[in-house]
């Protein structure tokens, strides 16, 4: 679970919060 974790948190980087609100596998 913490690679996710960790690969969620690189993309909130490069995405807008919108975006990451609609990625299925958030935490």
């Amino acid at each position: 679970r913490y690679y996710n974790h960790y690969r969620i948190k690189s993309k909130l980087k490069g995405l807008s919060p919108v975006q990451y609100r609609t990625q299925p596998s958030r935490p």
